[in-house]
């Protein structure tokens, strides 16, 4: 996994601590939400995580004309000998990009809500089961909200971490400039699988054998109803964003050569997994106000584990 890591950075400059957090929800089982201005390289880092992860890759264009039966399959009837064929669609694919997810509407949105919690899809009353790993990376731009559709609460809950990407620094901005290569000299070439999806999914399994201590579940615990305390808070997080908290925690020690979780695992990941399922109150956004603030400043109101 530190491999694929690694890979990754010498495609991707500036966005070191994402890239190990994208590959944290991988191993977690999770999904991620990527948020960013066009230009910051949301898109290549889906479609390299596929490349190394020796997986399917599938890239969903969302628009307001996108149909549930676009992303899921539908049935298709035969007159000539009167019978039905089931045609899966672009979902069922190891890692799938929704790019733009909040460009189409609710209806279309809510194709996805089954497959990343149940990890299955329902067409015309038949279930399928979706390959294994199954990962969505869904994209959404921050700054322009004309022709969108936010996402709906339970919509957000699905992803394990929402990931913010912000522009590059001065180091490596001028490494993208220097590598750039001009559209249609030659194509970028393709990276070799470090990974296999069985493979991936046998590490999955591991983390059950992370060790996490007592009074570690006692202070996660804490965390997620601390939030539902705050008066700057008109939502907290729900008993779902203490386990992504716990799951998350338990990859990124893995990731770190670790079979135990220490408090600095949660304290790191925190953020990621809950930024996103804060709603904070109108009061709170007028002054200012932001899910990452206060889940920083409820993280330094509560004691440590020692």
């Amino acid at each position: 996994m530190n491999e694929l890591i690694q890979s990754m950075e010498q495609r991707l400059f500036g966005q070191k601590l994402n890239i190990r957090l994208l590959v944290t929800a991988l191993l977690a089982g999770g999904h991620v939400l990527l948020e960013g201005v066009p230009g910051l390289g949301k898109t290549k880092m889906a479609r390299t995580l596929a490349e190394l992860s020796g997986g399917d890759y599938r890239r969903i264009q969302f628009t307001p004309d996108l149909m549930p039966g676009d992303i899921t399959g539908s049935v298709i009837y035969h007159m000539q000998d009167h019978s039905f064929t089931t045609i899966q669609g672009p979902i069922f694919t190891n890692v799938l990009l929704a790019d733009e997810i909040n460009r189409s509407g609710p209806k279309t949105q809510a194709a996805l809500l089954e497959a990343m919690e149940e990890r299955q899809v329902t067409i015309q009353g038949n279930t399928y089961k979706l390959p294994n790993p199954f990962f969505v990376v869904a994209t959404q731009n921050p700054v322009e909200y004309e022709g969108t559709y936010p996402l709906p609460e339970a919509q957000l809950d699905r992803f394990l971490f929402k990931l913010v990407l912000d522009y590059p620094g001065e180091e490596a901005e001028v490494e993208i400039l220097r590598r750039h290569v001009p559209f249609g000299q030659h194509q970028e070439e393709s990276l070799a699988a470090i990974l296999t999806p069985e493979r991936i999914t046998e590490l999955q399994r591991r983390l059950s054998d992370v060790v996490v201590e007592e009074s570690l579940y006692t202070y996660i615990a804490t965390i997620i109803r601390k939030t539902r305390e705050s008066k700057r808070i008109q939502l907290g997080a729900s008993p779902r964003a203490g386990i992504a908290v716990l799951m998350a925690s338990k990859a990124w020690a893995l990731l770190d050569g670790r079979t135990y979780v220490t408090p600095d695992d949660i304290k790191l990941v925190a953020r990621p997994a809950l930024r996103h399922r804060l709603l904070l109150t109108p009061q709170a956004e007028l002054e200012g106000g932001t899910s990452d603030h206060i889940i920083q400043e409820t993280l330094g109101s509560i004691p440590v584990p020692r």
